[in-house]
């Protein structure tokens, strides 16, 4: 484990993932924009409320087995097998379930629909079941290059798909299509490409004590992938499925950003955090280095996009999708603080304290529901800011255990990356003026994006950024040698 998870080794997984994430992403955002230009946000709308009741269902069949397959180290093939077939079984009981109340979610949303769209949709919970201990085996050895060309590969194909019924006139069925298909695609390309394979054994043994450490983390996926959601559920049922799509594209568009960051973050820290879970010194020195870098990826992200985010739907879904463009800017202001708590977060459960994280949770919970409730019937723009105000507030109790654990408390990181964000305010105001030039659209996008690296690298050189001489070294580095 030790050469698996050495300095090297770990940076160049970390970039794997992250060209996983950026190129599946990149893929599906041009997929996005070709079939947002041909079917209605209506259609958006009406899927964004099925896939709710999958996205929970999914949470449930993973039951935090999968992070506990990873947080073990010395996971053998009788673990995996448990837990596979163990998952495979709770996705055949959630499916029927689904099946069975698919029409009275119909009626619940006057929407007679639904039901056969949840009943299709709902397949991939089984191929996810199977997927998911895929997944584990792969964060656990670090082998994202397989991942990579799984992905990439499974959202080519299902795009094609989505696209070509989409242009024939098959509305939503295009978007549940291409979801089903991507998913199936990529489960069977991990299947002969990763070489393990499920024992036919179960323990009852093992199960149990990857139940007593996966439970708490599922208790604690859970409650955040219902709240991630109930906006959604909410907005679908008070308000209309436009009103739906046009939170959904903004929530979307700028969460891919954060979401494929944290996500790399989360997969490679985890694992290299679980092994040197006894060594606080090591852990709050990875937790400081890795906020850091991250930091200077998200702040620039996010506050270019605020920046561009008018002439950017514009030029690629056109004006039907002009409303979407606040949400799009509300929840980059909200996303800007979550990269200094999934660090702190991942730390907290490799150290073994899962239990932590689902108090903390269940504390965000209370404030979460308190925010929503009053926010909800003042309009779904009220309901946006409301997240911007959760996060913040989210701040000092994600930290809250960090002083205690890493001695790494609040002011002392937010003191960290207060320089990188400062940059990217300066390169925001720097790029946000061109929008106004009388020249095309796309002209005004790329020399935004231009102006806006150029101008970050700029003033993070001048103020001599830790984390940015520290990028800086690795990559210098790693071209001398070459």
């Amino acid at each position: 484990m030790e050469e698996i998870y050495s300095k090297g080794n770990v940076i160049k997984s970390f970039l794997w993932k992250l060209l996983e994430r950026f190129s599946v992403q990149g893929l599906g955002l041009c997929i996005t924009l070709v079939l947002a230009r041909i079917l209605s946000p209506s259609d958006y709308g009406t899927v964004a409320i099925i896939t709710v009741f999958v996205n929970l269902a999914n949470v449930i069949i993973d039951g935090g087995l999968n992070t506990a397959l990873i947080q073990k180290k010395d996971t053998d093939s009788l673990d995996y097998s448990t837990i596979f077939f163990s998952s495979i079984f709770l996705s055949i009981v959630l499916y029927a379930l689904l099946y069975v109340t698919s029409p009275w979610i119909a009626v619940f949303y006057d929407t007679p629909e639904l039901a056969d769209m949840i009943r299709i949709l709902g397949i991939i919970l089984v191929f996810e079941a199977v997927n998911s201990i895929q997944r584990a085996y792969v964060s656990k050895l670090m082998l994202f290059r397989r991942l990579f060309y799984s992905s990439f590969f499974a959202l080519l194909v299902s795009g094609s798909l989505g696209i070509y019924l989409a242009l024939n006139d098959y509305g939503v069925w295009a978007l549940i299509s291409q979801q089903v298909i991507c998913v199936l695609v990529t489960t069977i390309i991990m299947w002969f490409t990763i070489k393990w394979r499920p024992m036919f054994a179960f323990s009852f043994e093992r199960f149990k004590k990857l139940f007593d450490y996966g439970w708490k983390i599922f208790g604690l996926n859970f409650i955040t992938t219902l709240y991630l959601n109930i906006r959604s559920l909410i907005i679908g049922k008070f308000y209309s499925p436009v009103d739906l799509a046009f939170f959904e594209r903004g929530h979307t568009l700028s969460g891919m950003v954060v979401q494929n960051i944290n996500t790399s973050l989360q997969t490679i820290l985890f694992p290299v955090l679980s092994d040197s879970q006894n060594d606080r010194a090591r852990v709050k020195s990875l937790v400081r280095r890795s906020t850091g870098i991250i930091c200077l990826l998200i702040f620039p992200a996010l506050i270019g996009l605020i920046s561009i985010a008018k002439p950017l739907i514009l030029l690629i879904l056109t004006e039907k999708w002009l409303p979407a463009v606040s949400y799009i800017q509300i929840y980059s202001i909200a996303y800007m603080l979550l990269p200094i708590q999934v660090a702190n977060m991942e730390a907290i459960k490799a150290m073994g304290y899962s239990g932590m994280s689902l108090k903390l949770e269940i504390i965000k919970k209370v404030v979460e529901t308190t925010i929503l409730i009053v926010s909800v019937f003042m309009g779904v723009i009220a309901i946006a800011w409301g997240v911007v105000i959760f996060n913040f507030i989210c701040l000092f109790i994600n930290l809250y255990p960090s002083k205690k654990y890493l001695d790494y408390g609040v002011f002392e990181q937010v003191k960290d990356i207060i320089p990188t964000f400062m940059c990217a305010i300066m390169m925001g105001f720097s790029i946000y003026w061109i929008q106004y030039l009388p020249i095309h659209l796309l002209l005004v996008l790329m020399l935004q994006m231009i102006m806006g690296v150029l101008v970050f690298g700029l003033f993070c050189h001048l103020s001599k950024n830790e984390s940015f001489l520290y990028v800086k070294s690795l990559i210098t580095e790693k071209l001398k040698r070459k």
